[in-house]
């Protein structure tokens, strides 16, 4: 008789701490993106950055930039190109925050995944960007075969200048690609 209470409040007690590990994680939705979004759960918001003012930022508040060579959703930014220009991806339909004055939209990438567009120009962030910077507006590069120039998006548009935050080149010194 012992072993079957011990085995009942057992089971009670694993009951009620799976339950509280399940509470604590929260079941709340989200757009698959880590990090906290600069508006509640936006895919896309708009931040002020200084020495460029507005720019399209993802959920963890990086800016997010498109190639000149990517139009109409053509997909160029592939394999080695992904690792340095990281794709902004999402499973459901991307929202946006103010100040957006063309829409969101995804396009299929090769490998099956979701990407968001803005005005039809494919969306992407920089891995060398930090803290909010935008060093990559204005950037050149090449993977394989492929060339790049990459422009940071603002609320209007993708941005038609060079002007970063910081003084990085804007020609990079990866010429040739990143890790080819």
């Amino acid at each position: 008789m012992e072993n079957k209470r011990t085995y009942t409040a057992l089971i009670a007690f694993l009951a009620a701490a799976i339950v509280l590990v399940v509470s604590a994680c929260g079941g709340g939705g989200g757009n698959g993106a880590e990090g906290s979004a600069p508006e509640s759960d936006m895919t896309v918001a708009v931040s002020d950055v200084d020495g460029v003012g507005d720019v399209l930022v993802d959920s963890d508040g990086a800016a997010l930039y498109a190639s000149d060579q990517e139009v109409n959703g053509t997909v160029l930014c592939v394999d080695a190109c992904e690792s340095i220009w990281v794709p902004l991806t999402v499973d459901g339909q991307p929202t946006g925050g103010d100040g957006l004055t063309s829409s969101l939209g995804v396009a299929m990438r090769p490998d099956g995944s979701r990407q968001v567009t803005f005005d039809g120009r494919l969306l992407y962030s920089f891995a060398e960007d930090s803290d909010g910077a935008v060093s990559g507006n204005g950037f050149s590069d090449a993977f394989g075969e492929q060339q790049f120039t990459w422009h940071v998006a603002t609320p209007t548009g993708i941005s038609t200048t060079d002007a970063n935050s910081d003084s990085s080149p804007t020609t990079g010194p990866y010429e040739g690609g990143y890790g080819n």
